[in-house]
């Protein structure tokens, strides 16, 4: 009889003390400060011309829960959280039922939130499943009960939640998917958007059609169950294919998203913001994007690949005077695979490393017509370790050629000789100077490549050489305000002179070799089948390893990197190499068009000489007759290193 007392008691006082502390907790809710809705969440991002690009979390148009049809409040209430209108934030059922699942099937099979729940958590939170955020969580989903009604909670959630595709909001969703109001839906559709939250992005109509008709039937099952439509109906439903709209008014771009993306990304990581106020919003970001560089970028990318099936691609463009991406894209189409390969991906960059290592060349005593022979080589090394690089497709000069040459043809032999000439650690060093931020491995075959590099780590180094050797750190987000334009984040323009911009511009020079016709003799330049397209003169080198295919190049006033390669990093075929050469080249003239033809003025320490631009001989008979440029003083003889 004690034992029964005593447990009687305890569970009195348990009891009273969970209502002690429910309402405490209620209490402290009311008299918290009101949450606000309406710009909960919202971030805008803008242009290089202060345009509107991007809003994310949150529509322009906050629609009133009065203009959304029935049927989608309807759909998303039956799947969601079908006591809605008569809990407090929490459903306790399906709590109960929901731990009584997981202790039966060891997994969680149903969850428990509701609406305000989810409203909370996506508009606040992140998604860590820790306590701390839990209980978070389930304190300001009490204040959102205690400020608002039902009618308001729900009237924010379809207005914030994420529908895929960059689709922030039921009316933005209608008008993307269907090109309606939110208001004008029919069931079908409703039902079709209420089962995308679940997972937006594959669930909705654009980026799998089929699975999203599989998540819409079990939203119908739902309201089947739960009143909302008969038997009648729900037989009848899904039995024709229903039309999709898939287009924005404006910035109607597959690719754009990977920018979005990006952009977030850089936000999280400035500490002048923080995290708090990016997770409950009202920011407007401002950018370098250009949308005339993003749209020529993926016309330029769909164009080459046209119905290739494997390969990916990604690309870049920089403006170099100040470091700020203008385009990106980190795939082929954000809505088949959200991965971004510009911005997370490492990849060997082949022959696209060399022009740090012949800027390193030329700061350290060789010039323009240094010469070494082109010949199939084996380095001996010591422990009787040796490196036998090869040129492509086997083809040598087997007689000594010039620097520039060597840059034409993308030699080899040529590079590792120089490597080594200089020691492996100058190169290393370079790059790291130049802004590249991986850790480099001073081996022989540094120097053609094999190196991994991810492609914004890459951009930076080649915007120092795009720019005469002045760095600016590469940037998306240029300013960052609060919705009344009060400045949290401003980026600083600083000139860091870190390489010679004499060499630079010797180097420069001789990268339009790579397209130049005097360089035709043993084989022909890697990029001259482009030559007769281009309308000015680029400083351009290309790379090819077994897995990945480059093209990276530029002007005083565009740098532009193209990649190509599979995901799983397979071997590519020489198709490979024709899409990132034409994408590179159609970006560029596309981009710049007919007026901007600006080249980089000579430095008045440097001159020109005309010599054979194989043998690095004056002759005035040469058919291979070019320009080559030396720091004065230098142009008298050529060192030789054979």
């Amino acid at each position: 009889m004690k034992k029964f007392k005593f447990t009687l008691r305890l569970f009195l006082f348990l009891g009273l003390s969970l209502l002690v502390a429910y309402l405490g907790i209620y209490v402290y809710a009311f008299f918290s400060p009101k949450l606000e809705l309406t710009n909960l969440g919202k971030i805008f991002i803008y242009d290089n011309n202060g345009q509107l690009m991007y809003q994310g979390s949150g529509s322009n148009d906050w629609i009133s829960l009065n203009d959304i049809s029935d049927n989608l409040k309807n759909a998303v209430i039956s799947v969601e959280d079908k006591n809605f209108y008569h809990h407090h934030g929490f459903d306790y059922l399906r709590i109960l039922k929901a731990f009584f699942l997981l202790a039966k099937n060891k997994s969680i099979t149903e969850g428990a939130s509701t609406i305000s729940q989810q409203y909370i958590k996506n508009m606040y939170l992140t998604f860590d499943q820790t306590w701390s955020r839990k209980i978070e969580e389930a304190l300001l989903t009490v204040e959102l009960e205690v400020h608002y009604n039902k009618d308001s909670i729900l009237e924010g959630y379809l207005n914030t939640i994420n529908y895929g595709e960059g689709n922030y909001g039921i009316e933005d969703a209608s008008q993307y998917y269907f090109n309606k109001s939110s208001k004008d839906l029919t069931l079908e559709e409703a039902i079709m958007l209420a089962g995308i939250p679940k997972n937006p992005s594959n669930f909705n109509p654009v980026s799998n059609y089929d699975l999203c008709i599989e998540r819409a039937k079990i939203v119908a099952l739902t309201m089947l169950k739960n009143g909302y439509i008969d038997k009648n109906v729900y037989d009848n439903l899904f039995k024709e294919e229903i039309p999709i709209y898939g287009k924005r008014k404006q910035n109607n771009s597959q690719m754009i998203m990977y920018y979005q993306d990006a952009v977030l990304k850089e936000l999280e990581n400035i500490k002048e913001i923080p995290k708090s106020l990016i997770e409950s919003g009202g920011l407007k970001i401002y950018t370098a994007f250009d949308m005339n560089a993003e749209e020529k970028m993926e016309e330029a990318i769909l164009n080459a690949m046209g119905d290739e099936e494997n390969l990916q691609v990604a690309s870049v463009m920089v403006n170099p005077k100040t470091g700020g991406i203008m385009a990106l894209s980190g795939g082929i189409n954000y809505a088949k695979s959200q991965y971004n390969r510009a911005t997370m991906a490492k990849r060997q960059v082949g022959s696209t490393m060399k022009p740090f290592l012949y800027y390193a060349a030329l700061e350290n005593g060789l010039v323009s017509s240094s010469s070494f022979k082109s010949e199939k080589t084996t380095f001996n090394f010591s422990s009787n370790k040796t490196y036998s690089p090869s040129n492509y497709n086997d083809i040598y000069a087997n007689k000594d050629i010039t620097m520039a040459a060597a840059i034409a043809f993308s030699d080899n032999v040529y590079a590792v000789k120089t490597h080594l000439f200089l020691g492996t650690d100058v190169l290393v060093d370079t790059a790291k100077r130049a802004g590249i931020k991986e850790q480099l491995l001073g081996n022989p075959s540094l120097a053609l490549g094999t190196s991994e590099l991810n492609m914004i780590d890459f951009a930076q180094g080649y915007q120092t050489l795009a720019n005469g050797g002045d760095m600016h750190e590469l940037f998306f987000i240029s300013r960052v305000e609060d919705l009344d334009g009060n400045i949290l984040y401003e980026r600083k323009k600083e000139d860091d002179y870190v390489l010679n911009s004499n060499d630079v511009y010797i180097l420069n020079e001789m990268l339009t070799a790579t397209s130049n016709s005097a360089f035709n003799d043993y084989t022909t330049p890697t990029a001259l089948s482009l030559a007769s397209k281009m309308s000015r003169k680029y400083a351009l080198k290309t790379g090819t390893t077994n897995t990945d295919s480059w093209s990276v190049g530029y002007t005083p006033d565009l740098l532009t990197l193209v990649w190509s390669g599979n995901d799983d990093s397979s071997e590519i075929d020489y198709k490979a190499s024709l899409y990132t050469k034409e994408i590179w080249l159609n970006t560029m003239e596309n981009y710049l068009g007919e007026d901007d033809k600006d080249w980089y003025e000579t430095p008045y320490n440097v001159i020109g000489m005309v010599r054979d631009g194989i043998t690095g001989e004056s002759d005035v008979s040469s058919k291979n007759n070019t320009v080559f440029y030396y720091v004065k003083g230098t142009e008298v003889g050529t060192l030789n290193g054979n």
